[in-house]
């Protein structure tokens, strides 16, 4: 394979730096040292450009993909403590126990070292009941298998799923681009983007796994294998439950009657995988956690900040309680006027329906983690849009929250941040222009990232 590679100097310079700035961040960065963490990821997203902008064949880039992401397989990660959380419910589950009954705080020496894993995760996360749904915990189960006294092979078990589930997005978001007569290349923006191989690989989120589903769910959606497509989908949503807010969209492509069966079998299979954790208090635990999330927590909003600050200037509190019980709504008005106004019918109206819609989500929303934008970016590269690829490299700022000890938020970086994203927003989706960044050639033939 090596002896096969096709590169150019840029190419090579662009790799040696990028493999540098990997591995610097996976052994030899704290997330308290911001300067370095942003200073190593804008090396490894120059490299990632300068790749991007090389005439490099498929299978190169394929590999680079992987060898990228195995510079993370046997370390710790450093710049997240989720996986603590997450490593916890598994092994739960492996040793008998429901995880949605149960608080790491109240019982942190029911498992094996189960009080590391509390201090990790940080009193926050141990205090409230999980929130992930049945194939994430399955997923979480897996390692236990495996290492069930061993946090590093549990770690290393967790990687080699999102490596790949991230696999797995490339092949089907291959398939659906050729399907599009866009340039398979085009996947390379989401799984060459160092804001992937870091967040997902290196910090272990489950959100690639999502996504995943969800690439897969759609190309059988457009193969018109709209059942399986169901049922996938429903996978998709049993990771993570963000997935949710797209299934008005399909109406218009699926129309009324099989919209009204794909529903059902969404709904029935997700019903269908919690059955192995139901119990009489698995649906307060569960909701508990999300009205929390939505009425308690705040990190790297735009929209909810000013709102916020409005409410301190009239009432003289935080109005966080009454803004998170109003946002379900306003999101859902807004879903429901994509899905009736767009003509979603065709595919890349579609997927920027979809787009628009989980930004307008994340606009308002008040907790708007980095690892959240991996949904708007693999939807772009079936799409014209690029703001969610700078999106992809601004959010990083938001990790100045970890550089001092009570997560004070930097709002002049988070203005700078949003200042970007809602300007090429703008630019984009309300003025509907174009910015023609990346052009790949499969031979003789030219494909653009715009659709031809």
């Amino acid at each position: 394979m090596i002896q096969n590679l096709k590169l150019n100097n840029p190419s090579i310079f662009a790799i040696l730096f990028s493999l540098l700035a990997y591995i610097s961040l996976a052994y030899f960065t704290v997330r308290e040292d911001f300067l370095q963490v942003i200073g190593l990821y804008s090396v490894a997203f120059l490299g990632f450009l300068v790749l991007m902008k090389q005439k490099l064949d498929f299978k190169t880039l394929v590999f680079l993909a992987i060898i990228f992401r195995l510079v993370f397989l046997p370390v710790i990660p450093n710049l997240s403590n989720d996986f603590y959380r997450f490593i916890w419910d598994g092994r739960m589950i492996y040793n008998g126990w429901n995880p949605y009954l149960i608080l790491p705080e109240n019982n942190p020496d029911l498992i094996v070292e189960g009080s590391q894993l509390y201090t990790g995760m940080g009193s926050m996360n141990g205090s409230h009941y999980t929130c992930y749904p049945p194939v994430n915990q399955f997923a979480f189960f897996i390692p236990s298998i495996f290492f069930s006294e061993n946090l590093l092979g549990s770690t290393i078990v967790m990687r080699i799923l999102i490596i790949l589930a991230d696999l797995g997005t490339l092949y089907f978001g291959k398939k659906l681009l050729e399907r599009f007569n866009l340039s398979p290349k085009n996947i390379f923006l989401y799984v060459l983007n160092p804001f992937i191989i870091i967040e997902m690989t290196g910090n272990l989120h489950f959100e690639g796994v999502m996504l995943f589903f969800l690439v897969w769910s759609l190309y059988l959606l457009f193969k018109n294998k709209w059942q399986l497509s169901a049922v996938v989908f429903a996978l998709s949503v049993s990771v993570k439950l963000i997935p949710l807010l797209f299934l008005p969209i399909f109406f218009r492509k699926l129309k009324f009657k099989k919209s009204f069966f794909f529903y059902c079998i969404v709904g029935l299979t997700s019903v269908v995988l919690f059955l192995p954790f139901m119990s009489t208090e698995l649906y307060d635990n569960f909701m508990r956690s999300i009205h929390l999330y939505f009425q308690n927590f705040e990190f790297n909003a735009s929209i909810y900040y000013i709102i916020r600050e409005i409410g301190y200037n009239q009432v003289g509190y935080n109005i966080i309680q009454s803004v998170g019980k109003i946002t379900p709504f306003v999101i859902l008005t807004l879903v429901l006027l994509l899905t009736f106004l767009r003509k979603n019918e065709k595919h890349i109206i579609l997927f920027q329906s979809m787009i628009i819609a989980i930004c307008s989500y994340y606009f308002i929303g008040s907790v708007i983690h980095p690892w959240y934008i991996a949904v708007p970016l693999v939807l772009s590269v079936f799409t014209n849009y690029k703001f969610p690829l700078v999106w992809s490299f601004m959010i990083m700022l938001s990790y100045i929250a970890y550089s001092n000890n009570v997560y004070q938020e930097n709002f002049w970086l988070i203005g700078i941040e949003y200042a970007f994203v809602y300007s090429l927003f703008i630019y984009e989706v309300i003025l509907n222009k174009k910015i023609t960044w990346f052009s790949f050639e499969e031979g003789n033939e030219k494909l653009s990232i715009d659709q031809k």
